[in-house]
């Protein structure tokens, strides 16, 4: 069994709650919005880290990473990038298990025509009222299974 962490929108923001959850997986996705190069040496000190460049992302050190990554984890395969509305491929035609992503904040799973759309919400600084959350990926074969958590933050 695989473990995957799902990380998105810190905004240099890379909270104790966050490093927690994340330690002990195997591999870690960031959807963007990363706003740090700092951060993902802390996150890289975890796991191999697979990270994506988020629209706030403009610092020099940013212009290294790339808008999508794809990522196999045995079997699966994976696809991340920023912001889903800007997704440009075809998951399911590209043999995609998973779309990650991140940019809205909101923390979501979806499934449409065998791929799962996993937006791990935002784990940095809190936007509106929306929740402070992390996401994992647990993958046995071709199976996977979805989380995300919401951290108990004080608004």
């Amino acid at each position: 069994m695989h473990r995957i962490g799902l990380i998105s929108d810190t905004h240099g923001l890379l909270r104790p709650e966050a490093l927690a959850f994340l330690r002990g997986c195997d591999h870690i996705v960031h959807g963007g919005d990363i706003g740090d190069a700092a951060l993902l040496a802390k996150l890289a000190a975890l796991a191999p880290v697979t990270v994506v460049r988020g629209n706030n992302d403009r610092a020099d050190w940013a212009r290294a990473i790339a808008e999508t990554e794809f990522v196999q984890v045995g079997e699966v395969f994976l696809y991340a990038l920023h912001d889903l509305a800007l997704l440009d491929i075809d998951p399911a035609a590209a043999g995609v298990r998973v779309v990650v992503s991140g940019h809205s904040h909101r923390p979501a799973i979806d499934e449409r025509d065998g791929v799962l759309y996993v937006n791990p919400g935002s784990a940095g600084p809190r936007r509106f009222s929306l929740p402070i959350s992390a996401g994992e990926l647990l993958i046995e074969g071709s199976t996977v299974t979805p989380r995300i958590v919401e951290f108990d933050i004080p608004r």
